[in-house]
């Protein structure tokens, strides 16, 4: 398969020509895939008085070239006989050389081998391949690719990709006031528009259609180097690298051989370097100046770039995370407002008043057994005061606001997707090519369904050299994945299970430091027992997310993997579902313990609910758990953006980077690093970056902030504006990470972001169900009310602290529970405690009275109607939208038309040619034999006349 070498002389002749490191040392093909590997030769031990041979000249500087480039000089053909190469494939290595093959010399052979078998199968696709030389014992070596013109233009037609053609069209804009709105709105935007190139005619429309050679005269080809651009030829390559197989070990495609450390990796080269002061300007660094630094964090994003340099899925995702930053804008300012009424309003709030004025002597039970003492209700009165700002009736309002803002956020995208789909000609797939691409090229299996099939052959004793190949057709049951099954199902539960224990140890140690701090002889500590408490727990619990949520990273990672889900799809789906599953519980269980759960299974005075011996569960303070839920969510939302989504976002790949970095030092020899350093090419610049690894962690850690924005925001007005904080700094971060930080994304086409969709839908259906308990059973909003409306004697809430405490008589303590050594115990008849109970002269004491059964009653059916008023207006809203833009739709049905109008036009022209040769061959027929010789002579004229005509109407060189 070796087709020629370069020596050294004239490899050293074109490096100066090929300095950007992203051709070949001819300067002229490019480097569309790289694949890299670490060898390592085997060591050689000569006989006694047998010197080490001394390489030779061309072993110095030796570049291979495969099928293709300049001829300098034929090897002899590989040998078969178990690797043994001919002396003129290695120079410099004798024949009568002893070896000792050890157990890693071994593996290394085969891995060589597979190697070797695998690039000439590229070769016989059709790709051209160009190898470093493997001149030291032992490194890092590269192995360049290059798809020419037949093998691009073959496998675009293949994969039916759509490329522009030579008609433009005109996109018929929406008139009347929506337009003069756009025009204002793009003026005024202009100073935040990215200094990208646009197109010139943003009213014009290029005509794409999938690629056929047959119609190669529709296409607009000005220069074959060009018309396929970088993403889409690396797209191409890594096709034909998937589906490429080697018979050893049955493996299919490069990502088995990376899983075999075959080769290490397989990526696509970056435009150029994104620094520097050269004027060699590239889509890389003009990304990085434009988009993926924090000085334009003010600027729009360049999605139309995003999406030609690393393809249509990733710019989805951009375009998603934009469009949701843009939409935390109006929530945002919604949420200052409901937190600005709620400070307005603070001072004319009757009930904190009352629970403020210590005048109303309002004495309340003890909060712990024997050593804590009676109290004054106005001694809550900070607490009182910081609740109303979250609690209020305009945090009703904000509640059906974000859940109609979840609603409209997601129909806003849907027609975005849509609009996107549309310019990026993602639509128009019929489903006859979608069958047609599904049979012909179904996703590859992955590397380990493969090898789980070979095992269960292997262990059937059914593979054989005669029938290796059936195992295609067979495929895992569901006997062979039920352990994984079970597995999954077991360690699923225990996981979550053990984030509920991790959020019960947090309570115990909530309980117990109470209980310690009532202790205190210090009068201060004792005063602030809840502060210190509830601060302390709150970090504590945002340690244990931030623990658990790498953990459960990697487990979900490692159980989707021995599910052994067959194609990539697939695994990521599984993948995504789990993670999320177990994110979403460790994220939020402390705040559904606070809202839901805290302060609801007290108990009474004198029957309080024990978790150990002395100690009570806790109660919610005087203020309400509202208070406290706040603070749980605001601590941890913003100690994961602040520390997961950016500290480890930035630190990480950056220790990675070192990490790899030193073990590569390590590996490969001083001379080799050295030779290295002094001018590295571009593969070697990319093979330093970091691997991407997939959208997964981005979207994740948007999904749950989408949470926490929507799912609580009853609690915690402020959640938007610290999401949209958070989104501004995130988005820079993500852009600067994918274009300084990782190496190139092979580029992947998608018509929507998949799975998430879903997930968010389920998020914002969730978040209607969450916010109706929280007002309802969390806050106070339920109980003003009713008090007002149906208690209150002149229709305000004077009164309304009195009306929600209850009588108990502190003569029916248990014994041993009463405070020890209390001042006021003499003065004190009766407690007050905050439930709606009978009092003890009555004759059903301590029983739960009539206001606490029509308070549950109205709870509830506010619960009901919030929910089902709220659902409805989302489907309004939902209705109200259409999913497709009417001027986009209209534009598809348009370009449709065009298309066969484009193609009718085009086959009458090549038609009337035809006609007029014909005719003016039958002329000339008449003229005897004379006109045999003319005629021979215009069909040469012909030919010539035809391929002038089609490049001089389309402006191109193409051969047809």
């Amino acid at each position: 398969i070796i087709n020629n070498y370069l020596d050294g002389m004239q490899g050293g002749a074109v490096d100066k020509a090929s300095l950007s490191g992203k051709h070949f040392r001819d300067s002229k093909r490019k480097v569309d895939y790289v694949l890299a590997y670490h060898y390592r030769k085997r060591l050689a031990r000569h006989p006694p008085g047998v010197g080490s041979p001394e390489p030779t000249r061309a072993s110095a500087s030796l570049a291979l070239v495969l099928n293709g480039g300049t001829e300098l000089g034929r090897a002899q053909p590989q040998q078969q006989d178990g690797g043994q190469r001919d002396l003129q494939e290695w120079p410099g290595l004798p024949g009568d050389e002893v070896i000792e093959l050890g157990p890693l010399d071994a593996l290394e052979e085969e891995k060589r081998l597979q190697r070797e078998e695998y690039e000439r199968n590229l070769v016989e696709a059709g790709l051209e391949i160009e190898k470093d030389p493997e001149n030291k014992s032992q490194g890092l070596s590269f192995v360049r690719i290059h798809a020419p013109w037949q093998v691009l233009s073959r496998e675009a037609e293949l994969l039916k990709i759509k490329m522009p053609t030579k008609k433009m069209y005109e996109i018929t804009e929406e008139g009347g006031i929506l337009k003069k709105l756009n025009e204002i709105w793009c003026k005024l935007t202009e100073p935040l528009q990215p200094q990208v190139p646009q197109q010139e005619n943003t009213n014009m429309k290029i005509l794409s259609y999938p690629f056929s050679r047959e119609k190669i005269y529709l296409y607009n080809i000005k220069d074959k180097d060009t018309f396929f651009d970088n993403a889409t030829r690396s797209r191409i390559v890594r096709e034909i690298l998937k589906r490429t197989s080697t018979k050893a070990r049955n493996s299919m495609g490069i990502g088995t051989l990376i899983a075999n450390n075959v080769y290490d990796a397989a990526y696509p080269l970056h435009d150029g370097e994104y620094e520097g002061q050269n004027d060699d300007m590239n889509e890389r660094k003009l990304l990085y100046r434009e988009w993926a630094r924090y000085g334009v964090f003010y600027k729009f994003q360049p999605i139309d770039l995003i999406r030609k340099y690393f393809g249509e899925k990733i710019g989805l995702y951009f375009a998603w995370l934009g469009l949701y930053t843009e939409f935390l804008i109006p929530s945002s300012v919604v949420g200052i407002i409901v937190f600005l009424y709620g400070c307005i309003t603070i001072e004319s709030d009757i009930p904190s008043k009352e629970m403020c004025d210590q005048r109303n002597a309002f004495t309340m039970c003890p909060l712990c057994d024997k050593f804590c003492d009676y109290w004054n209700l106005s001694s809550a009165c900070a607490t009182a005061r910081a609740s109303h700002l979250f609690d209020n009736p305009a945090t009703v309002f904000f509640s059906i606001f974000m859940a109609l803002w979840a609603t409209m956020f997601l129909e806003q995208w849907k027609r975005l997707q849509m609009r996107l789909s549309y310019f990026w000609d993602l639509t128009g797939l019929e489903e006859e090519e979608v069958i047609f691409f599904f049979f012909l090229f179904q996703e590859h299996p992955r590397p380990e369904y493969e090898n789980k099939l070979l095992q269960k052959k292997l262990k059937n004793k059914n593979i054989t050299t005669e029938n290796s190949n059936e195992h295609e057709k067979e495929k895992l049951t569901w006997s062979d994945r039920m352990p994984g099954y079970a597995a999954n199902f077991g360690l699923i539960l225990f996981m979550i299970m053990l984030t509920f224990s991790a959020v019960f140890g947090v309570i115990v140690y909530r309980i117990t430091t109470a209980a310690a701090l009532s202790f205190s002889t210090n009068e201060t500590t004792r005063s602030n027992v809840r502060v210190t408490v509830t601060a302390t727990a709150v970090i504590i619990n945002l340690v244990v997310i931030l623990i658990l949520d790498e953990i459960y990273g990697a487990v979900a990672k490692w159980l989707t993997e021995i599910e052994v889900p067959k194609t990539e799809k697939t695994f990521e789906e599984r993948l995504i579902l789990k993670a999320f599953l177990l994110k979403f519980v460790n994220s939020y269980a402390p705040i559904f313990y606070v809202a839901f759960f805290k302060g609801r299974f007290v108990g009474r005075p004198g029957h309080y609910v024990y978790v150990f011996d002395g100690y009570r569960m806790e109660e919610c303070a005087p203020g309400g758990c509202l208070m406290e839920l706040c603070i749980q969510l605001s601590i941890i939302m913003l100690g994961k953006q602040l520390i997961q989504n950016n500290l480890f976002e930035i630190g990480i790949p950056k220790l990675k980077k070192l990490f790899r970095k030193l073990k590569d030092e390590r590996t490969e020899p001083k001379e080799m690093v050295t030779n290295q350093s002094k001018d590295p090419q571009q593969w070697d610049l990319d093979y330093i970056l970091e691997p991407f690894t997939g959208l997964t962690p981005e979207y994740m850690e948007m999904i749950i902030q989408f949470g926490f924005v929507t799912l609580f925001v009853a609690s915690f007005p402020l959640a938007p504006l610290f999401a949209l904080l958070n989104n501004i700094i995130e988005v820079r971060l993500d852009a600067k990470k994918f274009v300084t930080e990782l190496r190139r994304p092979d580029t992947v086409r998608a018509k929507d972001i998949g799975i998430w969709y879903n997930i968010l839908s389920g998020i914002g259906k969730l978040s209607v169900i969450i916010n109706a308990f929280v007002i309802a059973v969390t806050s106070d909003f339920i109980p003003r009310l009713m008090y007002q409306y149906a208690y209150s004697q002149n229709g305000t809430m004077h009164g309304f602290i009195n009306h929600t405490l209850s009588y108990f008589n502190v003569s029916h303590l248990k014994a041993g529970t009463q405070p020890e050594n209390s001042p006021f115990a003499q003065d004190v008849l009766f407690c007050r405690f905050k439930d709606y109970r009978e009092p003890p002269w009555s004759p059903n004491q301590y029983e739960f009275s009539k206001q606490y059964w029509a308070v549950l009653s109205a709870r509830l059916a506010f619960v009901i109607l919030f929910q089902n008023l709220v659902m409805f207006l989302s489907v309004l809203v939902d209705w109200m939208i259409p999913d497709i833009p009417k001027d986009i739709s209209e534009q598809i049905k348009k370009e449709k038309s065009v298309l066969v109008d484009f193609f009718l036009k085009e086959e009458h022209e090549k038609l009337k040619l035809i006609e007029s040769f014909i005719a003016r061959d039958k002329q000339k027929h008449e003229s005897g034999t004379k006109g045999k010789r003319i005629r021979a002579a215009s069909f040469c004229q012909f030919n010539r006349s035809q391929k002038g005509s089609f490049a001089s109407s389309s402006s191109q060189h193409t051969e047809v």
